[in-house]
């Protein structure tokens, strides 16, 4: 017997998560793409837990109750885990502790001359692990994303394990 209010709180979760996840990745692409910011190591693995939420949401979407449910406990153990990495990455940044040591801006697309290297250093702004690129209400965006990441991972485990 198929319990239709179950499953439909159950999609509602995979959605929000699939929808959440979508915009913290635009999020990101956006302050990468338009505004020039170029992601430390940390924060390109701090993304890892949002590519795997995404296709294991839109699978939750179509799935038996049963398998919805394993699918958004796997999602949320993810975006808990996304979410730890970030605090670690936000107390790098306010230097409760020290940040991986091999941690510093990516690299962009090569040079064609002097020229548009110079251009190409004024214009990119590199955001190390241990120095916060940009923050809005005295948040950076690493603790941003701890909090998404926290609010998505609560939202999948909370439908995986409510009866």
């Amino acid at each position: 017997m198929i319990d239709y209010s179950t499953l439909l709180r159950l999609r509602r979760a995979a959605l929000a998560v699939l929808i959440g996840s979508a915009l913290a990745i635009a999020g990101a692409f956006y302050f990468q793409w338009v505004l020039g910011y170029v992601p430390c190591k940390l924060c390109l693995t701090e993304r890892l837990p949002y590519y795997a939420a995404i296709p294991l949401a839109l699978l939750a979407l179509f799935t038996p109750e049963r398998l919805t449910r394993l699918i958004l406990g796997i999602a949320a153990l993810g975006l808990l885990y996304g979410a730890g990495l970030s605090v670690y990455h936000a107390g790098a940044e306010w230097a409760f502790w020290a940040g991986p040591s091999d941690c510093g801006g990516g690299s962009g697309a090569n040079p064609r001359d002097v020229g548009d290297f110079l251009d190409t250093l004024k214009a990119t702004r590199v955001a190390d692990c241990s120095t916060a690129a940009w923050r809005f209400l005295g948040i950076s965006l690493a603790g941003w994303n701890a909090a998404i990441a926290f609010v998505l991972a609560s939202i999948a485990g909370t439908a995986a394990l409510k009866r």
